[in-house]
């Protein structure tokens, strides 16, 4: 067995009198690589700070090579090999790679002109020894997630870690950048270097790692080796209580088919789509899924007014609509929850209440004065029926956890009487126990209000559980509409692994 790199015991951190983390004590091993699990607000970030230096234990013990630390420092967790790289990777976008990678070298040298050559070549190595090809003089800010998340890891081994922590690593990439991650995560543990891979999607996590820890409200509820564990029993650990794993699974009433409540035909756009044909009953909740580049991002936009420049036609319920805006989106009965909630769906600085209220303020409306009673009435009526938790409407959105943030933007939707839901990537960075929750809302949307929902995910479980059909799309086309009850999730994975 190898030796321990870092030990937490018995720590305790309270926040105002919150209990952040109980009694939590944690063992990493020299070259393992180990998950750190738990639902959003479970403690999960508490301890990686803590092991950063970022936050000082109240109470407990850190070790480090078996010697204990006492008020463990940031710059000292990082001259002992501890380090971070959490979900926003801290780079500089309007920087090159070659800067962002020499920068710490840069400073820790005190070096008072830079040459330019040398960080070229820095930067150059430090790419190499990952074995990515990522041009050093590219500007950050246009790379890929994946390729951001790349830059990240290799800044971190050039300051010489022996123990990585990865802040929920897989959040925003594809199924194919989740591969590629994971075998550079196995180069790194060859090299002796521990991994601490801090998630909530237990599929990676009984893919990944060796050792598995679950935290829930603060306190250590399981420990033990990845093979004693299994989706159900990770999933019990984090939420206290087993999740229904049922699919949807929609059934038209008697009789003739309802006509569709969305439809597009022969929808175009140069660059980015062509001739696609698609209809979504009412009650219906359809799957679309691709890779990187396939277009499904540039469908959803359009379908939204955001890319206005297509041909085809659009209808809803049997009427042709021009979206050449998001206002007319909106007019039409179409909804949109973006891929990225923080930057595209939600006013990070306002309340919950004027989030929810966002699209809505035309109809409360008087003569210019807003009804305030009205207004309340209505942002306390989706707070309860989403089941928001939150003490008030006044509490501000970015201090919910990620899925009752989603909450409030599919609350925004249901206030404009939509007609059409589209949903993209509508359970990205949320836990499992808000993720079933979210999934039931959607699911009671489209039974009871007759919504059509277009779903579009790379998490290919997501989308068998939800939708009766899924859509496939490939450079620009539709290329296979398939029937969930019918197909497995597997049989679904390696048609996507099939396209190139």
């Amino acid at each position: 067995m190898s030796e321990v790199f870092i030990e937490l015991r018995n720590i305790e951190k309270r926040f105002a009198g919150v209990h952040a983390l109980d009694d939590v004590s944690l063992t990493i091993r020299q070259g393992e690589i180990h998950c750190l699990a738990g639902e959003n607000g479970s403690g999960k970030s508490t301890v990686i700070k803590v092991m950063s230096g970022v936050y000082r234990p109240d109470s407990g013990e850190i070790l480090i090579d078996g010697q204990p630390v006492h008020k463990l420092t940031p710059i000292e967790s990082i001259d002992r090999g501890v380090q971070v790289i959490y979900q926003d990777f801290s780079l500089f976008g309007n920087l090159t790679v070659a800067e962002n990678l020499a920068l710490n070298t840069e400073l820790r040298e005190k070096r008072r002109f830079v040459n330019w050559r040398s960080v070229r070549a820095l930067a150059r190595r430090a790419l190499d020894e990952l074995g990515v090809d990522i041009d050093p003089n590219a500007d950050l800010e246009t790379l890929s997630t994946a390729g951001k998340q790349l830059v990240a890891i290799a800044r971190a081994l050039m300051s010489d870690a022996r123990l990585l922590i990865m802040d929920e690593p897989t959040t925003a990439l594809t199924g194919k950048e989740v591969e590629t991650l994971f075998r550079i995560v196995r180069d790194i543990q060859r090299r002796g270097i521990a991994i601490l891979f801090v998630s909530h999607k237990m599929r990676e996590m009984l893919e990944i790692s060796e050792r598995i820890t679950v935290i829930r409200n603060g306190r250590k509820v399981a420990e033990g080796p990845t093979s004693d564990f299994n989706e159900g029993s990770i999933t019990r650990h984090m939420t206290g209580h087993d999740i229904s794993s049922e699919s949807y699974r929609w059934q038209p009433s008697p009789g003739a088919p309802p006509a569709p409540r969305l439809e597009i035909k022969g929808l175009s756009k140069p660059g980015a789509f062509s001739d696609l044909d698609l209809a979504i009953r009412p009650g219906e909740i359809v799957g679309l899924s691709g890779l990187l580049g396939s277009g499904r991002t540039e469908v959803a936009l359009s379908l939204f007014g955001m890319e206005p420049g297509y041909s085809g036609t659009i209808e809803i319920d049997g009427q042709p609509v021009r979206l050449d805006s998001v206002g007319r989106a909106i007019a039409a009965g179409i909804a949109y929850v973006p891929e990225d909630r923080l930057s595209e769906g939600l006013f990070l600085s306002q309340s919950i209440d004027r989030n929810i209220l966002a699209t809505s303020y035309d109809a409360i409306a008087n003569y210019l004065v807003i009804d305030r009673a009205k207004a309340r009435a209505m942002t306390a009526d989706m707070i309860r029926s989403l089941q928001i938790a939150t003490p008030t409407g006044e509490k501000l959105v970015s201090e919910l956890s990620g899925g009752n943030q989603q909450r409030v933007v599919l609350a925004r939707w249901l206030l404009t009487n939509a007609k059409v839901m589209v949903l993209n990537g509508p359970t990205v960075g949320v836990d499992v126990g808000s993720k079933a929750a979210i999934h039931h809302i959607i699911r009671d949307l489209a039974v009871n209000q007759g919504l059509a929902v277009l779903m579009i995910s790379d998490d290919v479980l997501e989308l068998v559980g939800n939708c009766n059909r899924i859509v496939l799309m490939h450079r620009g086309r539709f290329v296979a509409d398939v029937d969930t009850a019918t197909i497995s999730e597997e049989e679904i994975s390696d048609q996507l692994k099939s396209f190139k």
